[in-house]
């Protein structure tokens, strides 16, 4: 009896260890451990990121220049795939067994039991025949996301472009993750914050048919996409494609700016592309044949290219000369081919001599303004060069020049304003003098500038004194959000505004009986100033600035037309048309249209053929991109 009642006891220990065990077993299993729970809600709920929509993009006049287009990510959960027939799922997304292969694994090294992208950017075509047959492909559905469309192919440099984050993104911004996408130049990259919105998060419940069933708990824990703001662009579509049509078959570039405000109206970059071909699964394979091109239509001159700024550099030595009390409009200096007279360097074209600044403005004597940098350099009130050299750059970069300018678009380049430290490194130390470095005074030598520099450089001028900080967003969103301070703050340019009268008279007189009167515009009063700036590399670049009108000024413009020769032979016929679209909204002169839009000054060199739709590039070959 006893032997039997320990056996019971023996029994009845056991059994309770056992179910101790186990209790504590279930206890850690459905409390502690939640991998069970996960795979279980793995398997009937679907975590679906909720892409907002970009922001569109308009023009000053409301017209729409960027919206979006819905497209379809395939995603995958490699754990609820089941064999299936991959030929026929390959066929109907368009990509072979082999890469089928390739992205299951990356999904799967990935994570087993979370979504991830699988195939990017399907067609609404697509999306619709693989709609029908989704339910035979258990782990696969499909999330709606958008892309950019531009309903006129124009101002690509200026809208920029969109793609994949890489890790360096994600690892620094959390707010990003794999397959989110990001503006990466342009106005997508400066606004990207104010245009991407913010994600929304929806929970579904699907039936092993991995078909969606409703919301989780009614959407208890749904958050809502917010769409991004839109921008309105001060950019006047108009101008901006006339300036393209005009720069058809050249490379070169445009910057136009309402004066008072610094909002840029135009900007243009030639030769260009259909901001189109960037968009889509097509983008990677377009970007490479771009990139490719000889004629680089990816690079945007307006904003990186430099250039000597030639002859238009002459507006600012006629400013700073005055202020620096060595110059005053009456004082006349001669010219008899060049400086110094009989011939020297730099040369100068047949004209009257003895001009005063007026005329040599109007003229585009070289030999005067030479004379001028001569006496701003040799300035008495300073001991030495390096003192009045230093001065000099601390009143062009009052100009902008030589730094960057506060501005709202990426990507921008100081220009090139040369150093004592490079000077004695070439000529040696106190071994150069104002001789040896003349051709600054024309705009030559070492001096570089970039398009946009130029065109606020021309908008200073029109206000007599300071320059707006040049930017192309207007407004932000629907509430019309303020833009940045920096963008309201007047620069000024360090010369008194009683000088300026005498440099515009020079450049009416420019485009009255100047190098500029053959493209005066009736009934406007346009004050403009030619330039041909020396290109060691071919053909001289074409380049002229103006504002109009003179009274109110309404628009500051630069062109750059490379190798292209004088001034007054494109860059200037190019301003003067837009100058004229802009401030009456029709083009008078048909035949002057005709005949730049319709020329070409570029050696023909075979273009890229293997571009995805859209196939076109506009502005054909580029040549340089100095």
């Amino acid at each position: 009896m006893n032997i039997s009642s320990g056996r019971h006891t023996v029994i009845a220990f056991i059994i309770l260890i056992v179910s101790i065990i186990y209790l504590l077993r279930i206890f850690y299993l459905q409390v502690i451990d939640d991998s069970y729970k996960l795979s279980a809600n793995n398997n009937v709920l679907r975590y679906v990121t909720e892409y907002p929509a970009r922001g569109l993009i308009y023009d000053r006049h409301g017209s729409l220049l960027v919206y979006n287009e819905p497209v379809y990510d395939l995603m995958i959960t490699p754990k609820q795939v089941v064999p299936f027939d991959t030929a026929s799922f390959c066929r109907i997304i368009g990509i072979s067994e082999e890469s089928f292969i390739e992205k299951f694994k990356k999904a799967k090294a990935y994570s087993p039991v979370k979504s991830s992208l699988f195939e990017k950017q399907l067609s609404i075509e697509t999306y619709a025949t693989l709609q029908e047959k989704l339910y035979q492909y258990p782990g696969f559905y499909v999330q709606t996301r958008t892309l950019r469309k531009y309903p006129e192919p124009i101002a690509a440099h200026l809208f920029g472009y969109i793609g994949e984050v890489d890790t360096s993104i994600t690892n620094k911004d959390y707010y990003y993750k794999e397959g989110d996408y990001i503006g990466k130049s342009g106005i997508e990259l400066s606004y990207e914050k104010e245009l991407r919105g913010r994600r929304g998060l929806r929970v579904v419940m699907v039936d092993v048919f991995n078909r969606e069933k409703g919301s989780f708990k009614n959407g208890a824990y749904d958050t809502i996409a917010i769409a991004g703001q839109n921008l309105t662009l001060s950019l006047d579509a108009r101008i901006q494609r006339l300036g393209e049509e005009l720069l058809q078959g050249k490379v070169g570039s445009i910057v136009a700016i309402e004066p008072s405000t610094g909002e840029i109206l135009a900007m243009v970059s030639s030769p260009s592309y259909d901001p189109n071909l960037l968009v889509g699964r097509a983008r990677s394979k377009n970007y490479a044949t771009l990139l490719k091109d000889p004629y680089k239509p990816l690079f945007n001159r307006a904003l990186m290219a430099m250039y000597p700024p030639g002859s238009t550099f002459k507006l600012v030595m006629s400013l700073v000369g005055q202020q620096e009390g060595v110059l005053t409009p009456e004082v006349r200096y001669p010219c008899h081919g060049g400086y110094p007279p009989g011939g020297g360097k730099p040369k100068c074209h047949s004209h009257a001599s003895g001009m005063d600044l007026r005329g040599a403005i109007a003229t585009s004597c070289n030999s005067y303004f030479s004379y001028v940098f001569k006496t701003v350099i040799d300035n008495k009130n300073y001991k030495t060069i390096y003192q009045s050299f230093d001065r000099w750059r601390t009143s062009i970069a009052n100009f902008g020049i030589g730094i960057k300018l506060d501005a709202d678009l990426p990507h921008i380049l100081r220009g090139s304003v040369p150093t004592i430290p490079y000077y004695d490194k070439v000529f040696g130390k106190q071994a150069w003098k104002s001789s040896t470095i003349i051709s600054l005074g024309i705009g030559q030598g070492e001096l570089g500038i970039t398009p946009l520099q130029n065109a606020n450089i021309i908008a200073g001028i029109a206000n007599q004194g300071y320059y707006m900080p040049p930017h192309i967003v207007k407004k932000v969103g629907a509430n019309n959000a303020k833009l940045p301070a920096k963008l309201k703050q007047k620069h000024f340019m360090g010369v008194a505004q009683h000088y300026y009268p005498a440099v515009i008279d020079g450049m009416q007189e420019v485009m009255e009986h100047g190098t500029g009167a053959s493209v005066k515009i009736k009934d406007i009063t346009m004050c403009g100033k030619t330039g041909t700036a020396q290109n060691p590399h071919g053909k001289d670049h074409s380049m002229f600035v103006a504002f109009a009108p003179r009274q109110n000024p309404q628009i500051a413009i630069a062109v750059s037309v490379e190798n292209a020769g004088f001034g007054a032979t494109y860059a200037a016929p190019i301003a003067s048309l837009l100058i004229e679209k802009y401030l009456t909204d029709t083009i008078l002169r048909p035949e002057l249209f005709t005949r730049i839009a319709q020329s070409s000054i570029l050696p023909k060199i075979e273009a890229p053929k293997n571009l995805s739709q859209p196939d076109s590039i506009k502005g054909k070959p580029s040549q340089t991109t100095r």
